[in-house]
């Protein structure tokens, strides 16, 4: 078996995050998916778990944290600046928020930040491998 990862995420609307989710290029697997939960696919290895409140705390018994925090920002890379573009404009058109961080262009490197609907953090970014500028080579 690969080697996989799922982010599993409090949502308040089960509903309007699936609907947050797909606008933004993911895709669900209805076998994991239910009146408390939805899996969200990115790509073969990268899945979101998206849990209702009463779903997520039969997990765990801490707090969800108010949509205001920023405990972790998870970030994904598109195929161009253009996708980077898209996506953002596809966050702020569904129920999330757009560019909650400054544009970052570092010319070789390009990204933008959002929000779901329930204030947790994405990025999305475009990087040319072959434009970084060479490190610092002092020993």
């Amino acid at each position: 078996m690969s080697k996989m990862i799922f982010i599993s995420l409090p949502v308040a609307n089960l509903d309007a995050s699936m609907i947050f989710y797909k606008a933004l290029g993911f895709t669900n697997n209805p076998s994991f998916t239910d009146d408390t939960a939805a899996c969200m696919v990115w790509s073969e290895t990268i899945h979101v778990m998206l849990l209702t409140h009463v779903k997520w705390r039969t997990f765990t018994d801490r707090p969800i944290p108010p949509s205001t925090s920023s405990e972790v920002s998870l970030a994904l890379t598109l195929d161009s600046r253009e996708a980077v573009d898209a996506m953002n404009a596809a966050a702020a058109a569904n129920g999330g928020t757009a560019d909650i961080n400054p544009v970052q262009d570092h010319g070789f490197m390009y990204g933008r930040d959002m929000t779901d609907p329930d204030g947790h953090i994405w990025g999305a970014m475009w990087m040319d491998p072959a434009a970084i500028p060479p490190g610092d080579q002092r020993k």
